[in-house]
C-alpha cells in the first residue's frame, strides 16, 4: 500500500497543533499507518517536524502573496488574508505551539520574512488611518497571528464551526472584545 504524504502530514497537523509533544505512534495511528510506516516516510521526529513547519510556512507565504498585502485597501486585503489563511488555521496553531521550528535557521528565516510583511503590512494600514496608531504594528500582527491559531484550536476543538471561524476572527480582530454602545 502506498503511504499518502500529504494525509500524514495532515494527521501531523491535526496532533502537532493540540499536542506539541505527542509522540510518533499517535501521529502514525491518526495517519492509519503503522509508526513502522510513517518511518519510511520521515525517518524520524525532527524530519516529520521540519516538513510541517515548511508545508505551513509555504502556504502562509502563498496566502500572503495571494492576498497581495503591499497595495490597495487595508481592510479588504486584511479579510481577503483571513479567508486565504482559515482553512489553514490548523497549520498556524503548530506554528504557535512548536518551538523546534525556531533551531532551524532556513525556517526561522522564512518565518521572519512573513513577518515582516504582516508588519509593513499593518504600518501601512496605520498610515492609511485603518488600523490604530497606538498599537505598535509589530504587535498587530503577532496579535492577529494568535487569534488565527486560536481559530484552528477552537476549530479543531468543536468550539467554532469552520464555517464561521472567517467572521469570527475579523469581527474580534477589527473591532476588538469591548461591546460600544450603537
Amino acid at each position: 500500500m502506498a503511504i499518502d504524504r500529504d494525509t500524514v502530514l495532515k494527521a501531523a497537523v491535526d496532533v502537532l497543533s493540540r499536542n506539541p509533544t505527542a509522540h510518533l505512534d499517535e501521529i502514525a495511528r491518526a495517519a492509519g499507518i503503522s509508526r513502522a510506516s510513517l518511518h519510511r516516510v520521515f525517518p524520524g521526529r525532527e524530519a516529520l517536524i521540519r516538513e510541517v513547519g515548511l508545508l505551513a510556512l509555504r502556504r502562509y507565504h502563498s496566502a500572503l502573496d495571494a492576498a497581495a498585502l503591499e497595495t490597495g485597501d487595508t481592510e479588504a486585503t486584511l479579510r481577503r488574508l483571513v479567508e486565504l489563511l482559515v482553512p489553514d488555521a490548523a497549520l498556524c496553531a503548530f506554528l504557535a505551539g512548536e518551538n523546534q521550528l525556531f533551531d532551524d535557521a532556513e525556517l526561522l528565516a522564512l518565518w521572519e520574512e512573513q513577518g515582516e510583511r504582516v508588519r509593513a503590512f499593518f504600518l501601512r494600514g496605520q498610515q492609511q488611518g485603518v488600523f490604530r496608531i497606538e498599537l505598535p504594528a509589530g504587535w498587530l500582527a503577532e496579535a492577529f497571528f494568535d487569534l488565527l491559531a486560536g481559530v484552528g484550536w477552537a476549530v479543531q476543538d468543536g468550539r467554532l464551526a469552520p464555517r464561521d471561524s472567517a467572521f469570527a476572527l475579523i469581527e474580534l480582530f477589527l473591532g476588538g472584545a469591548i461591546r460600544r454602545p450603537s
